[in-house]
């Protein structure tokens, strides 16, 4: 198979298996009669992302803002916390227990103490996913700093660089596989995080995500609208993925083995 019919194949295969799925679903709700409040057909579900989208897309773009600025504070902070750990053994044994400390508390039994602090329910959302979406990327970066080569650490000694030279020449370098998949596991993290958030946060209102969205329509029993706000955190799920695969892909596709093709 050529290289053009694999990557089309790559591509159509999901989408095949994904519309056969669906239509399963829907032929199964047609055959077994289940009504819409139980279990609504994929048609319904379309029909209720179209005439609810003015409801939930502005809760989609809030949900959105959350994660993305979530998701850039844990790359600043993980990064920058990782660097200052790897500068002495004493430093990350003192510091780097409290991160850990702060991973495994679960973020629901944290979130009604941020609420209180924080100056506001939006600001309590970001810290919450950022606190969830911070450890994946800081644990990563921190192995990937220290898994240098120690040849090529004795080589930048022997020509006399400094420790900021070696960092930036040969450690930032190194350690970017290990960056890139921290990136993709906090990219999904920090959605997930984003919509835990909100449940426990309870915000509600005109200005809440599609988490908000996923609790009315169940009280209300609209069901075909709560899969519809369920669908689009999929589809921003998928986005958000294939947006941190690219990257990764872009970054190590030219001289890393994890992305260069095998020729055998």
């Amino acid at each position: 198979m050529t290289a053009p019919a694999e990557t089309l194949a790559k591509i159509l295969v999901p989408i095949l298996v994904v519309c056969l799925l669906i239509v399963i679903w829907q032929v199964g709700v047609w055959v077994s009669g289940v009504p819409q409040y139980i279990l609504p057909g994929p048609i319904a579900v379309a029909g209720a992302l179209v005439k609810d989208w003015g409801t939930l897309s502005p809760a989609l773009w809030v949900t959105t803002q959350i994660t993305m600025m979530s998701l850039a504070l844990a790359l600043i902070g993980g990064v920058g916390i990782a660097v200052f750990l790897v500068q002495s053994k004493w430093i990350e044994v003192a510091f780097y227990p409290i991160t850990v400390i702060l991973q495994v508390t679960p973020i629901v039994a944290i979130a009604p103490l941020i609420l209180i602090y924080a100056p506001s329910t939006q600001v309590a959302l970001l810290i919450c996913a950022f606190l969830v979406a911070f450890f994946p990327i800081l644990s990563n970066m921190v192995q990937g700093l220290k898994s240098v080569d120690h040849n090529l650490l004795n080589l930048f000694d022997l020509y006399g660089a400094s420790r900021w030279q070696t960092l930036l020449y040969l450690k930032l370098p190194a350690s970017l596989p290990y960056f890139m998949t921290g990136l993709r596991i906090g990219g999904g993290l920090a959605l997930i995080a984003a919509v835990v958030a909100e449940f426990a946060a309870g915000s509600a209102g005109a200005g809440s995500g599609l988490a908000f969205r996923l609790l009315e329509a169940q009280f209300r029993l609209n069901i075909p609208r709560l899969f519809a706000a369920l669908f689009l955190l999929s589809c921003l799920g998928v986005v958000i993925f294939a947006i941190t695969s690219f990257i990764s892909w872009l970054a190590l596709h030219r001289w890393h083995e994890s992305s260069l093709k095998r020729e055998n």
